[in-house]
């Protein structure tokens, strides 16, 4: 698993990892012998966003310590050769800091990430030991991917909100269902955004720029929304009729821009059964619909 960390770290050296890339990683990952499906959410949250510097160190000082065999060590460098060569496309900066590794890997030396790192030797214990660990959020990526993004965006931006954390990890899931819905045509509709807003802010008393920011990162991450793990974690934290009335919302969203689609509706009926709702309650949510406004 700390391999897999090393390597994407590595395809972050640049700042960015493109499409090509992510699929690349993904493909060699899945090959390491210790990936298995439970494991790979905890790959997934380092290729979600940039590793920055004191991160790379803390993984690279873990490889170092995992790596006390010949066998470990030649693992790690024919997977290091995996990924320069996976699609053919490496920056310089990937390069040198896979190279930079290779030769620590090879020799034991310090200075794991080249001149950059022998610049911070004096202050690797400091940095290995003060860098952060997404694992400790790991739960949040997995269960309310939109909370755990709002969270970072805030820490990021340096702003706090007036909100509890439990109301912003309800707030987290309602996006994201919400996403799910407007996200089942492939364009979301200004109409449907302002759908999404007015849900939120009925609902929480958000202002209409909290709202949209809201709005904003559930359909960043749309694609990578788990419907019902949301709908099942959302059921858990709200009342049968704080549901019932979310339900109201959803088909607002999918009716937002002409009319509610059939693959909308279906979307909404999947999510009334995570939200332990009857079908009769599903009904109820769809006829409140005008008919012009119904598939």
């Amino acid at each position: 698993m700390t391999l897999g960390k090393v390597l994407i770290a590595a395809a972050w050296a640049d700042g960015t990892i493109t499409e090509e890339e992510v699929n690349s990683l993904k493909d060699l990952l899945w090959r390491l012998p210790a990936v298995r499906a439970r494991e790979w959410d905890e790959l997934d949250i380092y290729l979600d966003s940039p590793i920055d510097a004191p991160e790379r160190e803390r993984l690279a000082a873990r490889l170092r310590d995992l790596t006390t065999s010949a066998e470990a060590r030649d693992m790690a460098l024919q997977a290091l050769d995996d990924m320069i060569a996976a699609d053919g496309d490496v920056s310089e900066r990937e390069r040198a800091v896979v190279d930079d590794l290779k030769r620590s890997l090879e020799t034991a030396e310090v200075g794991l990430w080249g001149s950059f790192s022998r610049m911070l030797v004096g202050r690797r214990a400091k940095a290995v030991a003060g860098a952060p660990s997404r694992e400790t959020y790991l739960n949040d990526f997995v269960r309310n991917r939109v909370y755990y993004k709002m969270r970072q965006r805030l820490a990021t931006e340096n702003v706090g909100w007036e909100i509890s954390d439990d109301e912003l990890r309800r707030l987290g899931l309602a996006g994201g269902l919400l996403a799910l819905v407007s996200r089942v045509a492939d364009d979301v509709s200004t109409e449907e955004r302002g759908a999404m807003a007015a849900a939120l802010q009925s609902t929480w008393a958000l202002s209409a720029e909290s709202a949209a920011f809201v709005v904003e990162v559930a359909l960043a991450n749309g694609e990578k929304l788990d419907l019902y793990r949301l709908a099942r974690e959302f059921s858990e934290v709200t009342t049968n009729e704080e549901r019932r009335h979310f339900l109201g919302a959803l088909f607002a969203v999918a009716g937002a821009d002409d009319k509610a689609s059939y693959e909308e509706i279906e979307q909404i009926r999947l999510i009334a059964l995570g939200l332990k709702l009857s079908h009769q309650e599903f009904i109820d949510a769809k006829m409140k619909l005008p008919p012009e406004k119904r598939a």
